[in-house]
């Protein structure tokens, strides 16, 4: 009996514990090792943190202008679509379906499983088969809320995003202890210039920023914002800045008590450094970081929908994947559309090697999106965004991401050739394709599962 649409139904706080619940998850108890291993010691791997924590603040800015001159839900494809074209957009759709997306939340799901499973078998590691199963369930729970409920999935990021910023207490609070009680042997010759290799410094940065990635995220649900000119720009201000401050302060506690070849060494450095530093807590820390990578697995199944959702009303994905269930107001199909390939990539995954191959294809469309918003300021000279932010900052982050992204073809050939490969694969699908109209067979196919699933195409448009 109403209209069938997404409601706006994130507010200010949501749209923070999203931001929040995105960025803190697997990336801080997983990636001080990537970042040590390429950066080779203490001191560069907290430069790179900081480094990277700053960028990220850059690129925060910029998609909070974007956000507030494009009107639009859809994230990094709408903004790229609106300023640089369709080829570009549809490259990247491409990119972020077959590799991007899965390869992410198959490392946050294995993470999710490593850490759930750690308390069963310390000191022992957990078993691989075991780890993968858990990591599954915990992907498929998620996928269910987000099928089921809106406010549901927007609820419990919140309440996760309370105990992300808990778990890092828990490793603050002793590490500053120590370091106040003299422990800083650790420290010592931080910056070891012979143990610095500068064609690794971009994977360092890339996982460094997988950490830090998700200051993007409240742009993929702009048309279910309340107040988006407003809430937009506060809450990526105020959640980057407060990850910056955790993230640097986690990883000084972390080199307080463990020394280089101990987080090299680690499977997961948080558990490491609580059975050294606080052997009381050795069973809560684990689950806290595994709910947080929960959390990350809700807010990415949250808003990766939306840019499929998105993409299908613009006509450059199957027009399933634009309806709505008529009874959840979720976009049921466009939810359920990943789970084939994130399984796929977390049977056969490793955490490392995923990080290296979905980065640069990230990495690379994140710094054309930051393009586009130079382009669409020359373009539309008249337009007056309520947020505007100085030229030399996206000017800095494109130059700096474009940079990173040709540098890693030096540091990681294999992984980036498979990336670059996967993009470049999108141009014949484009041009035979998507210029193409469907056959009745595909429309006949359409309906028949509009009906399976209870899905309509959205009544009205709230952009």
């Amino acid at each position: 009996d109403e209209a069938v649409f997404l409601r706006k139904k994130i507010t200010l706080l949501r749209a923070f514990s999203l931001l929040i619940g995105s960025m803190v998850g697997s990336g801080i108890f997983i990636s001080p090792k990537g970042v040590l291993k390429n950066s080779g010691s203490v001191g560069f791997s907290l430069v790179v943190w900081f480094a990277c924590g700053l960028l990220s603040m850059f690129g925060a800015l910029c998609y909070a202008e974007l956000g507030t001159r494009i009107t639009k839900s859809g994230g990094h494809y709408i903004y790229i679509l609106e300023t640089l074209g369709p080829l570009p957009s549809f490259l990247f759709l491409w990119a972020e379906f077959f590799a991007i997306r899965p390869a992410n939340s198959a490392v946050v799901s294995l993470a999710f499983g490593r850490y759930m499973l750690e308390p069963f078998f310390a000191p022992c590691a957990a078993p691989v088969p075991a780890v993968k199963l858990v990591s599954l369930l915990g992907y498929y729970t998620v996928l269910t809320l987000n099928s089921w409920s809106v406010t549901w999935s927007a609820r419990l990021q919140t309440a996760l995003s309370v105990v992300k910023l808990l778990a890092l207490a828990l490793i603050i609070v002793p590490g500053m202890i120590l370091l106040a009680q003299g422990h800083t042997k650790n420290f010592q010759d931080a910056f070891d210039r012979q143990s610095l290799v500068l064609d690794k410094l971009p994977l360092a940065f890339y996982a460094g920023m997988f950490a830090y990635s998700g200051w993007f995220q409240a742009s993929f649900v702009r048309e279910e914002l309340v107040r988006p000119e407003r809430n937009i720009p506060l809450a990526v201000i105020v959640s980057v800045i407060t990850v910056i401050v955790g993230y640097m302060l986690t990883n000084v506690s972390y080199y307080t008590v463990l020394g280089t070849q101990d987080v090299l060494a680690s499977p997961a450095v948080a558990v490491s450094f609580v059975q050294r530093a606080f052997k009381s807590l050795i069973s809560v820390v684990p689950v806290l970081v595994a709910l947080s990578c929960f959390g990350t697995m809700n807010g990415g199944i949250f808003t990766f929908s939306r840019t499929l959702f998105v993409a299908s009303r613009e006509g450059q994905w199957p027009p399933l994947f634009s309806m709505i269930h008529i009874r959840r107001h979720t976009p049921l199909p466009a939810v359920m559309l990943m789970f084939p390939l994130v399984t796929a990539m977390v049977c056969i995954g490793d955490i490392y090697h995923l990080l290296n191959f979905f980065s640069f294809s990230r990495w690379l469309f994140i710094g054309l999106a930051t393009l586009g918003l130079i382009v669409h300021r020359h373009r539309h000279p008249e337009l007056r965004s309520p947020f505007k932010v100085p030229l030399f900052v996206p000017v800095s982050f494109t130059v700096i991401c474009l940079f990173t992204v040709a540098m890693s073809f030096y540091s990681d050939p294999v992984n980036i050739s498979i990336g670059c490969t996967m993009v470049l694969s999108g141009f014949p699908v484009y041009y035979l394709i998507i210029h193409r109209q469907m056959s009745n067979r595909c429309h006949y196919l359409t309906h028949k599962l509009q009906l399976l699933l209870e899905v309509v195409q959205q009544e009205v448009k709230t952009y």
